[in-house]
């Protein structure tokens, strides 16, 4: 039977502690890394303007998604997109400037007659009473999507910027950036 020293023992055990602390560290990079982030899911309660009755018929609620992009030193970006086909017709940009930007669409038959307006009040299912920067207005037999930065203040109390705004496949799109 061979005898370790007191020593050696140390050694191999520091080793040994050593090489699972940077399995681990590997491990918690790999979950926390944003690049691995799963998409962010924003719930949008719809109030319907006046009483609520069965006239005129609104959506209840709807999600959007965003989803972090990888962390870059001095900045995150965030990408979203939604998908609004189920209540409206595609949409197009109607305006837009260093602040926001607004989507409009037709709304779908079924919801042509709603009146009311849309916040942010879930993400990921979890109740949300932040500033919604992203809300919707139904009026007119139209749908405005909002993305607006006013407000919105990064870890340098910088403004938010947006830095892509677009349609795809009749889909709001949009970007947008802030430094930490």
């Amino acid at each position: 039977m061979k005898i370790f020293k007191v020593s050696s023992l140390r050694q191999v055990l520091k080793q040994l502690f050593l090489g699972f602390g940077t399995v681990a560290i590997a491990q918690l990079a790999l979950f926390t890394n944003p690049s691995f982030a799963a998409p962010n899911t924003l719930t949008l309660s719809v109030y319907p303007l006046g009483s609520r009755g069965t006239f005129p018929i609104c959506p209840t609620e709807f999600s959007l998604t965003q989803t972090s992009r990888p962390y870059y030193e001095g900045g995150y970006t965030i990408d979203g997109s939604a998908s609004l086909g189920w209540f409206a017709k595609p949409f197009k940009m109607e305006a837009s400037d260093a602040f926001s930007v607004t989507w409009m669409a037709e709304l779908q038959t079924k919801y042509r007659n709603c009146q009311a307006s849309a916040i942010v009040t879930k993400i990921n299912d979890k109740p949300f009473q932040g500033h919604s920067y992203l809300r919707m207005r139904f009026i007119n037999g139209k749908a405005y999507l909002i993305l607006d930065m006013t407000g919105m203040r990064d870890a340098n109390s910088l403004t938010t910027v947006i830095i892509k705004q677009d349609v795809k496949n009749g889909n709001p799109i949009w970007s947008w950036s802030g430094t930490d």
